[in-house]
């Protein structure tokens, strides 16, 4: 064992917990293999094994600490700016022809649309401004 320097059995350990962090996507085990390349290097330059034992707990624990309720925050976060349909729903179109549920057209965003009342028993008429609540296929779904 004292034939092998420090810095390799860190080495090693690093991609041990890089074997897990693949085989389950848990980013904690990649954080705990980054803590374990930095004690490597740390060994490297010819720390002690104390030191080295407080820089892979320190490295991981900061990791660990700041970059998790990141990673949650933007899991959870949905994205800023909406695009395609998505953009659409909530905006407000002007009643071309009228629209029930059945169908008919509106201008939104520039573009005629072919529209149906979210209420089969509501109809709009022309000049009427409608919310678009939902996008189905090629026709918005409005009231």
């Amino acid at each position: 064992m004292n034939d092998i320097d420090a810095w390799v059995w860190w080495l090693v350990g690093a991609v041990a917990l890089g074997i897990p962090l693949v085989v389950t996507a848990m980013p904690e085990f990649g954080m705990l293999a980054v803590g374990a390349a930095a004690a490597a290097v740390t060994a490297g330059v010819g720390g002690g094994v104390t030191v080295q034992v407080l820089v892979f707990a320190a490295v991981s624990v900061a990791l660990i600490a700041v970059v998790r309720p990141i990673a949650a925050r933007h899991r959870t976060q949905r994205p800023q700016l909406a695009t395609g349909v998505d953009a659409l729903k909530g905006r407000q179109a002007v009643v071309l022809e009228r629209v029930d549920g059945a169908g008919g057209r509106i201008k939104l965003a520039g573009e005629v649309w072919s529209a149906r009342s979210l209420a089969t028993d509501r109809a709009y008429e022309v000049g009427e401004e409608v919310d678009v609540v939902e996008i189905e296929g090629a026709t918005a779904i409005v009231m």
